[in-house]
């Protein structure tokens, strides 16, 4: 049985202002019209004796998840919500401890959620011949065959050929200069490290207690405490803030004597900045690419993006603009690499941009902030069909609800009211409610509010579909 393991925890700071933290670049559709989550799955399809995903993120995006898998038919066989990260060689450990209670102990394909690859079928037939080296018991990596001298990937060199394929793994590499990269992409030895894997998962737990058994303890600690909380898994959050923060590299995969490297060529990107993205999606004949609702004149080399507004370009050469509804961004390509700086330059300043959207997601839908004043805040609010937000108080904000299109089943305190378009109601602070969708449609409204205190922290549930407190 192969298992694919899906680790959706990272924030892609990279990729700002598009993605972050509150909604982070796996859950964009970047390539195509799929998310690069659901597209990683996807491209799974085919693969014999495939089972159902284990997913591994954390609590802010377990609705993301659940609801970009049941987009595309697919149900997962556990998510794992991890109180904290911990990077990927705790998660792993979690998610092998998940796989073998299910009475087997399957080949882990280990993937992050955020990749890129070009040739799916390529990736398929290197899976395959993986799976017979990771049957007879190696941590099997995937080391992409460099097509230029990279400085923004680790390398791992070759060793010795082995009998079903692929090389044992002579060391791995940081990411190197220029002139090194260079020697390395020459001499035919190096590839880089994809952060892919397929294991067995007994085994990598046995490498990870001889190598790491601090880490080994806390994470199986954690995962015996586990609570099931609707359809997602929640680890111990004082047991799993004891585990130290390490990569598979460095935990088990520079130690063991068991890891294996097995080349891929199948057209595969991290999609780790702005530039990667660029390379990655078809260009015109000038090596523009424009998406949304953008247009290059006598350009060359650009990457516009529009979310909304029109972006144009003229006489540009190796620019990236991306525009949100909320923020700008205009770089040299060559500098899409230090985005991340800029996301750490507005957490020091407390900018709400560095971690969420204007637009936020919601298990029950989504808001959109639309403007906000002294002692007042305009949001549109989308319900999905069916689904309600939790009943709720607020001690110091009074709202204003008015129906754009769509049916509301609105609770106050002891009243139920059914509001149809144009229709509205008032929410007095204090005043015990609920807002709900019974239509088929999805509901959209328009919401004021005024008060002293605005923020999302002046709620009190009382009851909630979603496990929320």
């Amino acid at each position: 049985m192969l298992v694919p393991v899906i680790l959706s925890g990272g924030s892609g700071s990279r990729l700002w202002p598009l993605s972050r933290e509150s909604y982070p670049k796996q859950f964009h559709a970047l390539l195509s019209d799929y998310s690069l989550l659901q597209e990683t799955l996807l491209r799974l399809e085919g693969l014999p004796g495939l089972a159902s995903p284990l997913l591994i993120c954390n609590e802010q995006h377990r609705f993301l998840v659940a609801e970009h898998l049941r987009a595309i038919g697919q149900t997962a066989a556990a998510i794992v919500l991890e109180p904290e990260g911990r990077n990927t060689a705790p998660a792993v450990a979690i998610a092998a401890l998940q796989a073998q209670s299910q009475g087997e102990d399957p080949l882990l394909l280990v993937l992050p959620s955020d990749h890129s690859i070009a040739d799916p079928a390529a990736f398929r037939a290197t899976v395959q011949t993986a799976i017979a080296l990771a049957t007879a018991g190696h941590l099997v990596t995937f080391g992409i065959v460099p097509e230029a001298p990279e400085t923004g990937y680790g390398y791992i060199k070759a060793g010795s050929d082995l009998d079903l394929g692929g090389f044992a793994i002579d060391r791995f590499i940081e990411k190197p200069n220029l002139a090194t990269a260079e020697n390395y992409v020459a001499s035919g030895c190096y590839y880089w490290n994809s952060g892919m894997f397929l294991i067995r998962a007994s085994v990598y737990l046995s490498e990870l207690a001889r190598y790491a058994p601090e880490m080994f303890t806390a994470c199986e600690a954690a995962w015996q405490k586990r609570q099931a909380d609707l359809d997602f898994v929640r680890l111990d959050p004082a047991t799993f803030a004891q585990c130290p923060s390490d990569s598979i590299d460095y935990a088990v995969m520079e130690h063991t004597q068991q890891g294996a490297v097995l080349p891929l060529q199948a057209g595969w990107t991290d999609v780790g900045s702005w530039s990667s993205l660029w390379q990655a999606l078809e260009q015109d004949g000038a090596g523009n690419v424009t998406v949304g609702d953008s247009l290059a004149l006598d350009c060359r080399n650009v990457y516009l993006r529009s979310e909304g507004r029109l972006v144009v370009g003229v006489g540009l050469e190796d620019v990236v603009a991306v525009e949100t509804d909320d923020a700008l961004l205009i770089a040299h390509r060559d500098r899409t690499q230090t985005v991340k700086q800029v996301v750490e330059a507005l957490q020091r300043e407390a900018r709400r941009e560095s971690r969420a959207h204007r637009k936020i997601y919601r298990p029950w839908g989504r808001y959109d902030s639309l403007d906000l004043g002294d002692r007042f805040q305009v949001k549109r609010i989308t319900v999905n069909p069916g689904a309600s937000l939790s009943l709720q108080m607020h001690h110091h904000r009074a709202e204003h609800w008015i129906v754009v299109k769509g049916t509301a089943l609105v609770t106050r305190d002891n009243e139920e009211v059914l509001l149809t378009e144009n229709q509205s109601t008032y929410i007095p602070v204090g005043c015990k409610h609920r807002l709900s969708n019974p239509g088929r449609v999805p509901l959209e409204m328009i919401e004021v509010q005024s008060g002293s205190y605005l923020e999302e922290d002046d709620i009190v549930r009382f009851e909630d579909h979603y496990g929320r407190s």
